[in-house]
């Protein structure tokens, strides 16, 4: 039992361990961050993937009347919602709150697996049920933890590109699955779509179980600096951990430079230096201080409306295309190749961000994808240039939403990273990354729910027209509060660089150091 429990945490079990095999490779950036997008994409592919299989799963298996499938479907996809929306905030508190990121993923990957062994079996509604449920939980635990370890692992300066590259394999997964799960279960059945599933399974499982952390791994990088006398850097990035030391060095090198200040300012020139008032650390939970940021709330709200954009075309777009251009099932497919080419440059927009700061990417691209929504409306008829005209205009969509989801996750690093920088030490020695993480798979859950919802109720009883209208508008929506808080209250001159967010990291609050308020806190 101790060495499961060693080897699950990565723990070193005495000084005279040997390293394990390939520490160096499986402690990279590279190596974590693929794991990572693997394992993001796999979840999102497992959800998405036996989409076009449920309908056979009621009927046929589990015994359940033609007149009674939708609203069985609906059940099923409000269990994994809900699932995930409780457990994405359980998750981030107990990943902030655990010696290792590894335990809980690897505590995800089970769920995960239990989830499509009991979709794949279930001949009854109470264990589809059962599944959908394991497969949000694992969802929450995949999301939360995944993109705190990417953020312990390449810091926050490169934070922005990493993460184009999650938001890459997400949106990969979201189109990617009900095309391939279509087009397999229609040429090879139902039986098919599962043995693609446990395939995809058994690389994951591969990826997390090779895996190891940053901090576990310098237990052994450490040994060999002070053993070899090396100054040579190790690669490795820097994060909450291994900056201990350089952060207690700067807060005291900042609590000199205050008290310079006010020595300077007194005009009798005496020793004693008036008091400075410094801000309270605050008794709240975490989660609850990270939700009084009307920052962190309208880079949620961004989340929100942009995942119920994306989500919104699995409701409509396939039963579109097959009535209004009789395209089958591998067409209605292939239609969505559009929206996810444009999402290879991702990590581009993440690198921007890095250097720009998140806000115009997303204002922008909100923006842009307005008019681009509305005029789908023009697409009413069966011909040529319908088409593609339809196509153009999904692709210009995909640009467009591609600009908001890397700012919009990176972000809410910004978000914590600064509101640490406030108060050194407000979160506790492990930080509320997970935590943060876990308000934004919240939200984007609840825009998975809302999008297929209101795209499917909007074309069902206004039509096509009224549907691409209103989501144009409803992405303008996402706009608006992107514009005044993302990086940032627009009206106050913003730290938008890494370097300019670490060597001044009040200024998007106040222009003021040492006057923190209750507003400025509230803003960061």
């Amino acid at each position: 039992m101790g060495h499961l429990q060693n080897f699950i945490s990565g723990r070193r079990v005495d000084p005279s361990s040997p390293p394990p095999h390939l520490l160096k490779f499986r402690s990279s950036k590279l190596f974590i961050l693929s794991t990572i997008c693997v394992a993001v994409f796999t979840d999102i592919f497992l959800y998405g993937i036996i989409v076009p299989v449920v309908p056979f799963s009621l009927t046929s298996r589990a015994g359940v009347p033609e007149s009674s499938v939708q609203s069985w479907i609906s059940v099923l996809l409000a269990v994994y919602g809900a699932a995930l929306l409780v457990g994405s905030p359980i998750s981030g508190w107990y990943a902030d709150h655990s010696s290792s990121r590894r335990l809980p993923l690897l505590i995800g990957l089970v769920a995960m697996v239990g989830s499509t062994v009991m979709l794949c079996l279930a001949k009854s509604v109470a264990l589809l049920i059962v599944g959908r449920i394991f497969g949000g939980l694992s969802a929450a635990i995949v999301w939360t933890v995944g993109l705190a370890l990417l953020v312990d692992t390449v810091g926050q300066a490169e934070i922005g590109e990493t993460l184009g590259y999650v938001s890459l394999s997400m949106t990969l997964g979201i189109l990617v699955a009900p095309l391939l799960g279509g087009i397999v279960y229609e040429k090879a059945g139902y039986y098919a779509v599962f043995y693609m599933a446990f395939g995809l399974l058994a690389l994951d499982i591969l990826l997390r179980l090779v895996l190891i952390e940053k901090k576990m791994a310098r237990q052994w990088l450490d040994d060999e600096v002070t053993n070899t006398g090396s100054s040579t850097d190790l690669s490795i990035s820097p994060n909450r951990n291994e900056d201990a030391v350089v952060t207690d060095a700067r807060n005291k090198n900042v609590a000199n430079t205050d008290e310079e200040k006010v020595a300077q300012s007194n005009p009798l020139g005496t020793t004693e230096a008036a008091p400075i008032s410094l801000p309270q650390i605050s008794k709240w939970p975490a989660m609850f201080t990270l939700l009084k940021s009307r920052r962190l709330c309208a880079g949620l709200w961004g989340c929100v409306v942009q995942a119920s954009l994306t989500s919104s075309f699995d409701a409509v777009i396939p039963l579109f295309v097959q009535d209004t251009f009789h395209w089958d099932s591998v067409g209605a497919g292939l239609v969505f190749l559009a929206l996810m080419v444009p999402n290879f440059a991702a990590p581009v927009v993440g690198w921007a961000c890095d250097r720009y700061g998140p806000r115009w990417p997303c204002v922008a691209g909100f923006c842009f994808a307005t008019p681009f929504w509305i005029l789908l409306r023009l697409v009413t008829y069966n011909s040529l240039n319908q088409k593609v005209l339809l196509c153009a205009l999904l692709a210009l969509i995909g640009v467009s939403l591609t600009c908001v989801m890397p700012g919009l996750m990176a972000e809410i690093t910004y978000i914590v990273e600064a509101k640490e920088k406030q108060i050194p030490g407000r979160f506790g020695k492990n930080g509320a990354y997970a935590q943060a993480y876990g308000l934004f798979v919240t939200a984007f859950a609840a825009g998975t729910l809302i999008g297929p919802i209101w795209a499917g109720y909007v074309e069902d009883s206004a039509g096509w027209g009224t549907m691409s209208l209103s989501l144009g508008l409803f992405s303008l929506a996402g706009a608006v509060p992107c514009l005044i808080w993302t990086g940032g209250l627009i009206t106050k001159a913003n730290a938008k660089t890494a370097e300019e967010r670490a060597v001044n990291p009040q200024t998007m609050a106040t222009n003021d150091p040492l006057a923190t308020t209750r507003d400025a806190e509230d803003i960061v």
